[in-house]
């Protein structure tokens, strides 16, 4: 085989695929019979080449294995080429050659070094200079539009929401300074007070994060990081208890006291996170974080989970905030049946108007985060307008806060009327009469 075989169709679909192997390979072997052997695997069927934390898609998860000989192929001048035959591909993704590298990682993982992506419209090219086994990975990635708009929305999301948090803290302030309320009024503001507070430091220290990384010190980045993730944790660690204050208040609702009850809700909803944050700096798992547009042009520097620990990610924040969000979920329908029964006995009627009914309950779905359920659909290959929707929705919370604290609790006449503290009360009374 002096020269070798120059094309091979590889196709399962009636799409063609096409490897070029060069004649390099073939001089090196001198007049020596070789066996050229071209592999297609189908990894979702047999279970192969897994990457740990992946995110990208296999093409047809199809795998191209190629060997010359028995001896390891590398470093050709005139590369390998190999070309994936696909159809339009979904809008948001950027293709990337890639092979598979044993020595990645625990498990292994894929790795483009050495290999070059010529994306085409019927096909794309893979040009590397070694033989093993290739495939071509479809990335989530944002075009260079979106992404720039998408971070001006963030930062001005940002200012605005720190305003308002301004603006909650002091009304809550006010008015608990100002009325008097029962005990459990102070309490559901201490509450207020603190997730607020949260939903304000994560904004500032995400606007800190965006105009230092990129130009802070490695060690700076790291610390810079590790205060993101705490802040967040802070925030998702808050609206649970907010959640688990809701529960107390409308299905346990006789004969709870916990002395300094407060206190050491402050001190899980700020403690808490310390310990996750601490053990995650011992294994070193923050630093600077890229994020790239379709171009594989770096549009943003951020100091946080770096790549190589993505499984901190997923464990601390995806999981957490998950558990998370099925309980709140699970504690809102209980406030909404019960706050409708109360509704059709005439409980309340004729002081909770439905619009403000409406409001309350938009309050609630925002006080228990669950406009950050939005995040599990910005995975994988998705649409700009969830991102959209994401980082909008995120930046009005804290307006949402303000407006519902507002309507929720300062009183007009000389009941609370339309008050959770309210509905509590006759939720308790009607539960003791029975």
């Amino acid at each position: 085989l002096p020269q070798g075989p120059s094309r091979l169709n590889t196709t399962e679909k009636g799409e063609t695929g096409k490897i070029h192997l060069p004649r390099e390979i073939f001089r090196s072997l001198s007049s020596q019979t070789v066996r050229v052997v071209v592999t297609v695997l189908d990894i979702q069927r047999l279970g192969m080449f897994k990457e740990v934390n992946q995110t990208a898609q296999v093409l047809d998860n199809t795998v191209v294995g190629i060997t010359v000989g028995e001896s390891s192929i590398s470093g050709l001048q005139d590369p390998v080429k190999l070309t994936f035959a696909h159809r339009q591909l979904p809008h948001g993704v950027t293709l990337q050659c890639v092979f598979w590298d044993p020595s990645k990682g625990q498990a292994g993982g894929w790795s483009s070094s050495g290999c070059e992506t010529q994306p085409g419209d019927k096909g794309t090219v893979c040009s590397c200079d070694h033989l093993t086994f290739f495939t071509l990975l479809l990335n989530p990635a944002l075009d260079s539009s979106t992404a720039k708009a998408l971070i001006a929305v963030a930062t001005a999301g940002c200012g605005v929401a720190m305003a308002f948090a301004i603006f909650t803290i002091a009304f809550c302030i006010f008015i608990r300074c100002r009325f008097r309320f029962e005990e459990t009024v102070h309490i559901n503001l201490g509450l207020h007070v603190n997730l607020v507070g949260s939903l304000f430091l994560l904004n500032l220290v995400f606007l800190l994060n965006s105009g230092l990384s990129g130009r802070s010190h490695p060690r700076t980045c790291r610390v810079l990081g590790g205060l993101t993730h705490y802040c967040l944790l802070c925030c998702f660690t808050w609206t649970a208890l907010e959640g688990c204050q809701l529960y107390l208040l409308f299905v346990k609702v006789l004969g709870i006291y916990i002395h300094h009850y407060l206190a050491k809700l402050c001190l899980i909803g700020w403690g808490f996170p310390v310990l996750v944050v601490g053990v995650a700096g011992v294994i070193g798992s923050y630093g600077e974080y890229s994020i790239q547009n379709m171009e594989h042009q770096v549009i943003a520097h951020l100091c946080w989970i770096t790549s190589e620990h993505l499984l901190v990610h997923y464990i601390t924040n995806c999981g957490y905030f998950g558990l998370i969000f099925l309980f709140n979920m699970a504690v809102f329908g209980v406030v909404t049946q019960k706050s409708c029964s109360l509704q059709n006995t005439g409980a309340v009627q004729g002081h909770r108007k439905p619009w403000k009914v409406a409001l309350v309950a938009a309050g609630l779905f925002c006080l228990l985060g669950a406009t950050w359920a939005l995040a599990f659909l910005t995975y994988g290959i998705s649409s700009a307008a969830v991102l959209y929707i994401f980082t909008i929705l995120n930046s009005l919370q804290g307006i949402f806060i303000f407006i519902w604290l507002v309507v929720l609790y300062y009183p007009k006449t000389k009941e609370t009327t339309g008050s959770l503290s309210y509905i509590t009360r006759h939720d308790k009374t009607t539960t003791a009469s029975q």
